[in-house]
């Protein structure tokens, strides 16, 4: 049976599933039959601003694990994880690492065709989502929102409005 990789916030067997692939504090790599296992650290992911699930998606595919058990995958570590050649098992999370691995070795835990989490395009913080720009007639208009979608671009051409007439950029 292949390596599985299961997200998780500790190093233990015994650590809850963690519900959040791109973002969970790591991931414990197990040998199905053995059940030995290794953590690696998802630091690096969690601290994106955005990209976090590409980023843990090719943590797990440098470990060599061949399937994921984890809660949810958004569509883009989704799409990493198949092009790597990984199989991802979703709706694993309040249970254990260890009760995880065991449902999946007895048949429990249909594969994923399809993401199974929302896109996420940041963190999760408020703030506006339409960018800043400068404005006042000379504005880039290209600011970039840091919203609860995050990424949001900014509108604004620099026409200007009241201060001088401003000139247009393109």
């Amino acid at each position: 049976m292949p390596k599985i990789a299961v997200s998780c916030d500790e190093p233990s067997l015994d650590a809850a599933v963690d519900p959040r692939f791109g973002r969970a504090a790591g991931f414990i790599i197990v040998d199905p039959d053995t059940m030995q296992f290794t953590y690696q650290e998802n630091g690096q992911a969690q601290s994106m601003a955005s990209g976090a699930g590409i980023q843990a998606a090719e943590t797990v595919i440098r470990t060599g694990a061949k399937v994921v058990l984890t809660g949810d995958v958004g569509p883009k570590a989704f799409q990493a994880l198949t092009a790597g050649g990984v199989e991802i098992v979703p709706n694993m999370a309040g249970i254990t690492v260890r009760q995880a691995v065991e449902r999946y070795k007895t048949g429990h835990g249909a594969p994923a065709s399809e993401p199974s989490g929302p896109a996420h395009g940041g963190l999760n913080m408020p703030g506006g989502g339409m960018g800043g720009g400068r404005g006042m007639g000379g504005g880039r208009g290209m600011g970039k929102g840091r919203g609860p979608a995050g990424g949001g671009r900014g509108m604004g051409g620099g026409g200007g409005m009241g201060m001088g007439g401003g000139r247009r950029r393109s």
